[in-house]
């Protein structure tokens, strides 16, 4: 079983097949957190994860850029899609319902903000774009034996 997994995501339909992916195995109490530069497809991973999650590929899902925190009621329980690009670091999550939060879906763009918050058994998601056209390089840690099936082994 891998424990990483490197992946070339062509377009923005692939983007959104892993999210969907990652969707049908997330589970109540888990984290994916999200890296990669502005532009890299973090929120997209996000809005595509939710909408998948739903079961509603209209379902509305803004940017949290400026609530920092979106939640949602999802057929598998709670949802919360936290942006902390703005945050100097953990201790400004005490207000915006972390702990809260981790009894659910918990999806994190920016999570070097997380600091000693961080959880441990996450899904780490790296994302990268490549610099020749709209293809990103994905690199997945975590999940055990979960890792495997996002990429369809």
């Amino acid at each position: 079983m891998p424990d990483t997994l490197h992946l070339l995501l062509p377009d923005l339909a692939a983007t959104e097949r892993l999210a969907a992916r990652a969707a049908g195995l997330a589970r109540p109490g888990d984290a994916l957190l999200l890296e990669g530069p502005l532009g890299a497809g973090k929120s997209a991973f996000c809005r595509a994860f939710l909408r998948a999650a739903a079961g509603d590929p209209d379902l509305e899902v803004p940017s949290p850029s400026f609530t920092l925190v979106q939640g949602y009621e999802l057929p598998q329980g709670a949802a919360f899609h936290y942006d902390l690009y703005r945050l100097s670091g953990p201790d400004e999550l005490e207000e915006l319902g972390w702990e809260e939060s981790r009894e659910g879906i918990v999806l994190v763009e920016w999570p070097d903000r997380l600091g000693w918050l961080t959880p441990e058994a996450a899904l780490r998601i790296s994302l990268q774009p490549d610099p020749e056209g709209a293809a990103r390089h994905a690199v997945l840690q975590g999940w055990d034996s979960r890792l495997a099936a996002l990429a369809g082994l």
